[in-house]
C-alpha cells in the first residue's frame, strides 16, 4: 500500500484560486477533483492519501472534511484555521465535530506568503500552534528557504507539537545551490518532533529539463537528515502536473530512494505518513 501525503484539489465555481497567477501557472487555472486523481492514484498503486489545503479561507477546510467522508481515497485532511484568533481551540474542537470531522489530521498556513520570515514565532501564533499540539494534530510548514531558520526555533519552543516540512522547505533545485538550505534543513530535522515530506521538488527543478539527478541531492540531504522513519511521499498533484505527471512523480520519488532497503521504502511510502497523521 502507498500513501500520498499531500494532494490538492479545487473547484473554480466554488472559489477563485488567487495564488494562480501568471502565464507559468496557466496550466492550473482548471478544476482538480478527487474524480481526476483517482484513477492516477490507483493505477500508480496508491491506495490513500492526505488532502491538503490550498487557500487561507475558513470554509475550505469543512468542505475538504466533508470530501473525505464520501471518497474513500482520502484517509485524512491537512486545513486550515485563522492561528491567531483567541478562540482557535474551540474553532478546532468545532471542525472536529461536523461531518467528517474525523479526518482532519492536521493544520496548515502558507508561512511562505508571509512577509515575516519570523511569522511562527509571534507570540499569537505560538499560542494557536500551542492549540493545535493540545488537539492531538500535527502542524505543515509550507515555507521558503530563509524562513527555515524561525521552524527550528518555532519546533525547539513547542516540543508536543509534530511539525512536518512540506516540499523539504522549498530547496533551490533550479539553482543547484545546496546550502544555507541544507544546514536549515538539518537543525530543523535534530529536532525529533519534526518530519520532512518528499515532494514538490519537480516543480522547484528547471520545469522543462529536469532529471532524477538534478533532485538527488537535496533528496539525500533529507534522506540523512530525517531518516526514513521520518520521511514521507507526496506527490503534490495537480501543482506537480506543471513538471511531470502523477505517474512520473511516484516513480522519481522511488528512484531517489533506490539505495534505501525494502522496509526503509515502506517507512517513506507507506508507514510515516500513516503514522504521523494516524491514518
Amino acid at each position: 500500500m502507498t500513501v500520498d501525503a499531500h494532494h490538492h484539489v479545487w473547484d473554480l465555481g466554488v472559489r477563485d484560486q488567487d495564488w494562480i497567477t501568471g502565464s507559468a501557472l496557466r496550466p492550473l487555472r482548471r478544476n482538480f477533483t478527487v474524480a481526476d486523481l483517482a484513477p492516477q492514484a490507483r493505477a500508480a498503486g496508491v491506495e490513500a492519501t492526505v488532502l491538503v489545503q490550498t487557500v487561507t479561507v475558513a470554509e475550505e477546510t469543512p468542505e475538504f472534511l466533508a470530501l473525505a467522508e464520501t471518497h474513500d481515497l482520502i484517509a485524512g485532511v491537512v486545513g486550515w484555521v485563522d492561528l491567531t484568533r483567541p478562540d482557535v481551540a474551540d474553532e478546532l474542537a468545532r471542525l472536529r465535530a461536523l461531518p467528517g470531522g474525523g479526518y482532519l489530521k492536521g493544520i496548515r498556513h502558507q508561512v511562505q506568503g508571509e512577509p515575516d520570515p519570523r511569522w511562527l514565532l509571534r507570540p499569537d501564533v505560538r499560542r494557536g500552534l500551542a492549540a493545535v499540539a493540545d488537539a492531538g494534530l500535527v502542524y505543515d510548514l509550507v515555507v521558503l528557504p530563509d524562513q527555515l531558520p524561525a521552524c527550528v526555533e518555532a519546533a525547539a519552543a513547542l516540543p508536543g507539537l509534530t511539525f512536518v516540512l512540506d516540499h523539504l522547505g522549498k530547496p533551490p533545485v533550479a539553482q543547484g545551490d545546496l546550502e544555507p538550505w541544507a544546514s536549515a534543513v538539518r537543525a530543523l530535522a535534530a529536532l525529533p518532533h519534526t518530519v520532512g515530506k518528499l515532494s514538490g521538488l519537480v516543480t522547484e527543478a528547471d520545469p522543462a529539463g529536469w532529471t532524477p539527478a538534478d533532485l538527488r541531492p537535496y533528496a539525500d540531504v533529507a534522506l540523512d537528515a530525517f531518516g526514513p522513519h521520518r520521511l514521507m511521499f507526496g506527490s503534490d498533484w495537480p501543482v506537480c502536473t506543471l513538471a511531470a505527471s502523477y505517474e512520473e512523480v511516484l516513480h522519481t520519488a522511488r528512484t531517489l530512494t533506490d539505495r534505501l532497503t525494502a522496509t526503509e521504502c515502506e517507512q517513506v511510502f507507506t508507514e510515516t505518513a500513516r503514522r504521523v497523521y494516524g491514518l
